[in-house]
């Protein structure tokens, strides 16, 4: 085919009819026919039904005026664009211009006909408007509803075939919640009742879907209905509330899903797609801890502010708290580039306007900690960069000294010569009566924070050992040095879903179909969430005055077993049954009970009940920082006997697992009569029933 073949092929193409313009002559026909039958209506109705009666001189000046009229609305139509409209998404607008369309015709059908021909009845004009309107909307939007009833007919066939819902909450973001499902695009699955603990509401209807009942009739309701997924809306519920019904919920074997927060309502942001797996964390059935905002926010408003660590679970969760406190700079020192990077990127984003300095670097790095300190000058320093993994830290001892006690005391010396105002060490619950080295490790930072906060307030800088050589004299900068630095530690347990926790590895183990290992069915913990932890971390370096270790109040522990099994059923299984729990025995240095302080140490109160100061153990400042170098120069060779010589230093740190005391036994105890009484787990955390 030559180039003048293919240009008459674009011709035809452009000459060609558009399906729309079709269906607008259809309109067009039906127009002329619709608006002239009207007003012929209009004069049976006028007299009582029956063509015999009209009068002849009404028939026809109807008849001579016709044609005008029709040339007239056909204009008026076209002018308020009737035949141009997507009459299948036909709503508010296009019921406007009908009804001005329908007003300006019979207006200027009253004035025509009467002018050019008879004076007619105002009834007639009447009915003939009201006739007219109604045949010319009802042809449109009767397409506009056919097209609706067939693809809800449609939906309706696709979500019978998906998944039961059961919707718990008929307030607001339920009735969104509810709205959202049925007029997706997906193949959700269909609402087949909805629960509320609201009387008055029993019985009753939400967009044609029975309201069932209160929380007792969950169970009874996923039977009847035969129910797979349960979507829960109660966002403004407290949180006692919130946990009942999720430990009802759980034991139906069905998914879950709920809306995180009140804040969702009050942006209107309530849609299906915003809905969250439901998590522990949403079973420990307390309110959020609160904290005191301007506390910390005076205490860290243009501060320089250096974290440690800052790309671990802890350290990063510090960097956003802090981000958003309006610190000077926030200087994020981490020795893993990808943990670094994500962060930064994240921070970036949230706060553009942060002066945000990421550096890479090891702590047990003396010659780039001090460039650190020197360079940027920090304020506040909060250590959080430590080897914490129980297991591994007992197959490489010399690494946890080096890491954790070495690097601790290299960041504190780098602190104390730069006149740092405060230093808070992040430290655990293991540092308690430690039974493995990771715990020993960080009960020695304590031990170099409680000696580095003597020597800062006292002046004895010849206390320090020299751990590595300077091309200057560190302790005479130290001694020339007005400020003194406070030095202070953070104890708490463990955290929900931070890295190496238990938490991720049981999604990970139900994932693969199991089984779920736990290593004694009776081992405890202390936890908290991470933004929890990090909020009174934040509040606790408000309340230091130098040497304190502050202990975070964890609230009850809780049995592992039991997060195990609350996991399981979450995901929807049955636990034992469908995903088996193994119990592997207690790992080398694991202890079934983690204490939150030694026998020795008494509590102090802080404005913040959740917040204690334990009161420092005494021991030889002078005598621990000789024990420390002679540590050093062990772990940096390596040293086979390195847990002897730590057991030398801690006298409270026994190699090898613990076994219970009796105090102990009568914890574990209290705590499974408790389950034994309510057999539906509620954990607690932070001081909160």
């Amino acid at each position: 085919m030559g180039e003048e073949g293919e240009k008459k092929m674009k011709q035809l193409e452009k000459k060609r009819i558009e399906h729309w313009q079709v269906i607008s002559l259809y309109l067009l026909i039906y127009d002329i026919i619709a608006v002239n039958l009207s007003y012929l209506l209009a004069l049976w109705f006028r007299f009582d039904c029956r063509f015999s009666l009209i009068p002849e001189v009404y028939l026809k000046a109807w008849i001579q005026f016709a044609p005008f009229y029709t040339v007239l609305c056909v204009a008026v139509f076209t002018v308020l664009k009737l035949y141009r409209s997507l009459w299948r998404f036909a709503g508010y607008s296009e019921l406007l211009r009908v009804t001005a369309a329908t007003i300006v015709t019979g207006f200027l059908h009253f004035v025509g006909i009467t002018t050019l021909f008879k004076a007619m009845p105002i009834s007639y004009i009447l009915f003939g408007m009201i006739i007219q309107f109604c045949l010319i909307i009802g042809i449109r939007f009767s397409y506009r509803f056919v097209l609706l009833e067939r693809s809800r007919r449609e939906k309706a066939e696709k979500k019978s075939q998906g998944k039961n819902i059961l919707l718990i909450g008929a307030g607001d973001a339920g009735r969104l919640i509810l709205r959202d499902v049925q007029r997706t695009e997906f193949d959700v699955g269909k609402v087949q009742c909805i629960i509320d603990d609201n009387p008055n509401k029993w019985g009753r209807y939400i967009e044609n879907i029975p309201i069932v009942g209160g929380r007792d009739d969950i169970l009874s309701s996923v039977e009847k209905y035969q129910i797979q997924q349960i979507l829960i809306a109660i966002p403004s519920a407290r949180a006692e509330e919130k946990r009942d019904i999720l430990n009802i919920c759980k034991e139906t074997g069905c998914e879950l899903k709920i809306l995180p927060g009140i804040y969702q309502l009050v942006n209107g942001d309530v849609m299906l797609s915003k809905m969250k797996e439901v998590a522990v964390e949403d079973l420990l059935g307390r309110e959020p801890i609160q904290v005191n905002l301007d506390e910390i926010f005076e205490h860290l408003k243009g501060k320089t502010i250096l974290v440690t660590g800052g790309g671990g679970s802890i350290g990063s969760e510090l960097c956003r708290q802090i981000a958003g406190h309006h610190p000077k700079q926030l200087i994020l020192f981490e020795i893993y580039e990808n943990n670094a990077y994500d962060i930064e990127q994240e921070l970036k984003r949230k706060y553009p306007e942060l002066n945000l300095v990421v550096l890479i670097g090891s702590v047990r790095d003396s010659r780039r900690i001090d460039w650190v300190f020197e360079t940027y000058k920090p304020d506040i320093v909060y250590h959080a960069a430590a080897h914490k993994h129980v297991p591994l830290m007992e197959g490489s001892p010399n690494e946890a000294i080096k890491n954790n006690v070495i690097g601790t005391y290299k960041t504190a010396y780098a602190a104390l010569k730069s006149g740092c105002q405060r230093f808070v060490l992040i430290s655990t619950d293991k540092a308690v009566n430690p039974t493995n080295i990771m715990g020993a490790s960080k009960r020695l930072c304590e031990m170099v924070i409680q000696s580095m906060n003597q020597i800062s307030q006292t002046g004895q800088v010849n206390l320090l050992p020299q751990l590595w050589s300077h091309s200057w004299n560190p302790i005479d900068e130290v001694r020339t040095n007005p400020v003194k630095t406070e030095f202070v530690a953070v104890r708490f347990g463990n955290v929900l879903g931070s890295n190496g926790s238990v938490i991720p590895l049981f999604k990970k183990q139900i994932a693969e179909g199991g089984p779920v290992t736990v290593t004694h069915p009776d081992i405890i913990r202390y936890f908290m969430t991470i933004p929890e932890a990090v909020s009174l971390v934040l509040q606790a370096g408000t309340y230091a005055r130098g040497g304190e270790i502050f202990v975070l109040d964890m609230g009850d522990p809780v049995k592992i077993d039991t997060l195990a099994r609350n996991l399981i059923k979450l995901s929807g299984y049955k636990p034992d049954v469908d995903i088996k729990i193994e119990y592997t025995g207690l790992r080398p240095g694991e202890k079934l009970y983690e204490e939150k302080l030694m026998a020795e140490e008494g509590l102090q109160t802080t404005p913040n009940r959740l917040i204690h100061i334990a009161k420092p153990i005494p021991f030889d400042v002078e005598a621990f920082m000789r024990q420390v170098e002679i540590l050093a120069e062990a772990s940096y060779t390596n040293s086979q006997n390195i847990k002897q010589l730590v057991s030398e230093i801690v006298p409270t740190y026994h190699p090898g697992n613990k076994k219970l005391d009796e105090s102990e036994k009568k914890k574990i105890q209290k705590l499974s009569q408790k389950e034994q009484e309510n057999p539906e787990p509620v954990l607690t955390i932070g001081g909160v029933d």
